[in-house]
């Protein structure tokens, strides 16, 4: 196994860890913060707009069976690139869409990626390749939201299953079994 780490924001972390949760090869998804001012910010601090970090995903992947750029497409797929500061009713640059490479492979990667998504749309992709930034976990009870309590969230149920029906349709082949 080449065990790897990727960082995406793309709106909400519930949203997005529960897509990447079901792709072959993920390992692990950790929702927290980053590309911010504070350290060790709080949910209610990033929330408030004011630390300037956004609500990301670190995955960690087994780039034998998922590359980083099927990362990236599937990340491009299932939120919108083309929204600036906002995913929805989300508002605020705590939900930006956001690229964090980890090394120039995957800010190289992320470049790509970013024309990739942008052909054939009317609108600009605005997603951002940031960092190097620091990591900050967010608290327990964010982990494996989807999983463990989302499902009894309405914003949750609202917003989850278009994603994870974005990615069936578009990434079968990409599924855990």
């Amino acid at each position: 196994m080449a065990k790897q780490e990727a960082i995406f924001a793309g709106g909400c972390f519930w949203c997005t860890e529960a897509v990447f949760n079901d792709i072959a090869g993920v390992t692990s998804v950790e929702s927290g913060y980053i590309g911010g001012e504070k350290p060790d910010p709080t949910y209610r601090e990033v929330c408030s707009g004011t630390t300037g970090h956004a609500e990301a995903i670190k995955i960690e992947f087994d780039d034998d069976v998922v590359s980083y750029a099927d990362l990236l497409d599937i990340f491009f797929a299932t939120h919108d690139p083309t929204q600036l500061n906002r995913q929805g009713n989300d508002v605020g640059t705590q939900y930006r869409s956001a690229i964090f490479p980890l090394d120039e492979d995957q800010r190289a990667a992320a470049e790509a990626g970013i024309k990739r998504a942008a052909e054939g749309r009317a609108e600009a992709v605005v997603t951002t390749i940031e960092g190097p930034a620091p990591w900050y976990v967010a608290e327990d009870y964010h982990q494996q939201y989807w999983a463990d309590e989302g499902r009894s969230n309405p914003y949750c149920v609202a917003t989850i299953p278009p994603k994870l029906q974005k990615l069936r349709t578009s990434f079968a082949n990409k599924l855990k079994d």
